[in-house]
């Protein structure tokens, strides 16, 4: 089955490369979402959908891939004109959620901030050589309005798409910017209020970290927004989430926001909470006291329906779960993946147990470097396994399926083009096929004990299982079989090895097979050998088993 899934895969490559209709999607054949089809033209799908357990989702850069999408079709491509076949092929990927990244209205000020900082170039020569000043476009996160940007499209035209996505049983994610908007937003001149502010002093004495402006009642010196630990962003003014209208006014444009799509991803998240908040601007604050609710609470009371994704760091993700979050970037899996550090991916593992469903896992997104500067192909099998079937939200990223190197600057308008790495095109393909399966979503994810065997590198293997018990009324599709899939990681650079062991009793049948998905091998056990002394398990570098388990016949 997957050596005609490489071929089919390596035979799209080559059609993308040639630019068609579907320039950036890599295409699996899979049944279509037929019933929701029906649903969608007879409008009874919801008005939002609710991601299902462990969902898989799907980052596009919306500006760039519209973009690419022009020159490769020879005319100019808004959101609507997306070719069915494009959100089809996402559909038969797996994927449940699409975000579209960067929607809302630019910022001149942005741009031309932007443009006249040399510090950017570099960049832009490496993503794009011989750019132009054309190819640059403000940033997504400097937001002029909440409203699509005109080269995006209009409300309707979101709309219309936010409807093709649901036909297809996609939800749709778009940006929320909570802590600071564009230094020509609306509100800086019409609502200074609404904004951190200083002095004439303060800005005199560190005019970079200000931004003047003239406003009805007089001028008024603007906080640049910022992280606590670096300087400020030249182009966004921060805002001050003590202040009631505010507040409110935030409040207000996330009800809109919530009335086009089904989920946001919210930008920086954890800038909000009153204790950060607080002590990164208590010079400017002075006894400005916190009010009695944090910001994501009246939010989630807001929008009570719409999904929440938080950018969040620092430890500050269960909280942000407490306040009312869906899903919270699991960057301390990032990192210890990325150091390939197995025994602190256990303790993580362990630590987060509660919460395990709720982290959003991945190899890469546009803050982080591309997944190949970071995770090359010699350990890809072992990373791309575990981060593909651990519970929570599995995000990919635009171009981290076909392999792609560029890091595109979220200030420029495309990348050049780049071929398709075939290795790691075909590893993804196999990994978002197999968790398409039913019980990588509705079954239940436990981790197992592994014991040494012959040596002392079984604490480099990481092993799992998912299991759904069969219910014959309600998924006929079983056949009278659980589900249950075992998965076994390598993570370190030497090769690992060891037992894998079950509670007592788990094994009822006298014989086992185990089929590994990965690598199209099988493996016959018996049920007594399984038991104990269990199932033995050798990984080479960075590599993995991704075994399908059933019961089998004796054999003969």
């Amino acid at each position: 089955m997957f050596s005609r899934l490489f071929r089919s895969l390596f035979r799209l490559c080559v059609v993308f490369s040639r630019k068609v209709e579907n320039p950036t999607v890599p295409l699996t054949p899979t049944p279509s979402a037929t019933s929701l089809t029906t649903m969608a033209l007879a409008g009874i799908i919801p008005s939002t959908l609710r991601p299902k357990p462990h969902p898989h989702l799907y980052e596009i850069n919306t500006w760039s891939w519209l973009e690419r999408m022009s020159a490769d079709l020879g005319r100019l491509i808004q959101l609507e004109d997306v070719p069915d076949s494009t959100w089809d092929s996402i559909a038969e990927l797996g994927f449940d959620i699409v975000w579209l990244m960067g929607v809302w209205r630019r910022s001149p000020e942005s741009r031309r901030i932007t443009l006249e900082d040399p510090g950017n170039f570099a960049q832009f020569d490496r993503a794009l050589p011989g750019w132009k000043p054309t190819d640059v476009i403000a940033s997504p996160y400097a937001f002029a309005a909440y409203v699509p940007d005109a080269r995006i499209g209009t409300w309707d035209s979101l709309d219309r798409v936010r409807n093709k996505l649901h036909a297809r049983g996609l939800g749709l994610f778009l940006d929320f910017v909570g802590n600071h908007t564009a230094l020509d937003h609306p509100w800086v001149r019409e609502h200074s209020e609404y904004y951190v502010q200083a002095q004439p002093q303060d800005y005199e004495s560190n005019p970079s970290f200000y931004y003047p402006v003239q406003t009805p009642q007089g001028p008024r010196f603007i906080a640049l927004a910022k992280d606590p630990y670096y300087p400020p962003w030249k182009d966004v003014a921060q805002l001050n989430h003590f202040h009631p209208a505010g507040r409110a006014a935030q409040l207000t444009e996330l009800r809109t926001i919530a009335s086009h799509c089904d989920g946001v991803r919210c930008d920086m998240a954890m800038l909000l909470l009153n204790n950060i908040f607080q002590n990164g601007w208590r010079q400017l604050l002075g006894d400005t006291p916190p009010p009695q609710e944090e910001f994501w609470t009246e939010a989630k009371s807001a929008a009570p329906n719409l999904t929440l994704l938080a950018e969040a760091y620092w430890g500050t993700e269960q909280r942000l779960f407490n306040l009312g979050f869906d899903f919270a970037y699991d960057k301390s899996l990032y990192d210890a993946v990325r150091d390939a550090n197995p025994q602190q991916v256990r303790d993580h593992l362990n630590a987060v147990h509660p919460y395990q469903n709720n982290f959003a896992r991945f190899l890469e997104n546009h803050d982080e470097p591309r997944r190949p500067e970071v995770f090359p192909n010699d350990r890809l099998v072992a990373d791309a396994t575990l981060m593909g079937t651990l519970p929570g939200m599995r995000f990919y990223h635009q171009g981290e399926l076909e392999g792609r190197r560029i890091r595109l600057p979220i200030t420029l308008r495309l990348a050049a083009d780049e071929p398709v790495d075939p290795f790691a095109s075909a590893l993804f393909q196999k990994i978002v096929e197999i968790t398409k399966q039913e019980v990588f979503h509705q079954g239940e994810w436990n981790p197992l004990k592994v014991i040494p065997e012959g040596d002392n590198s079984s604490g480099n293997l990481l092993v799992y299982e998912w299991r759904q018990q069969n219910h014959p009324q309600t998924n006929s599709q079983n056949n009278g079989q659980n589900k249950w899939k075992v998965i076994a990681v390598n993570l370190s650079a030497n090769p690992a090895q060891g037992r894998v062991r079950w509670p007592p009793n788990t094994f009822a049948s006298p014989h086992y097979t185990l089929y590994d998905e990965l690598n199209e091998v099988t493996y016959p056990r018996g049920g007594a050998e399984l038991t104990n002394p269990g199932l033995f398990v050798r990984l080479n570098p960075f590599q993995a088993h991704l075994f399908d388990l059933t019961t089998a016949a004796p054999q003969s």
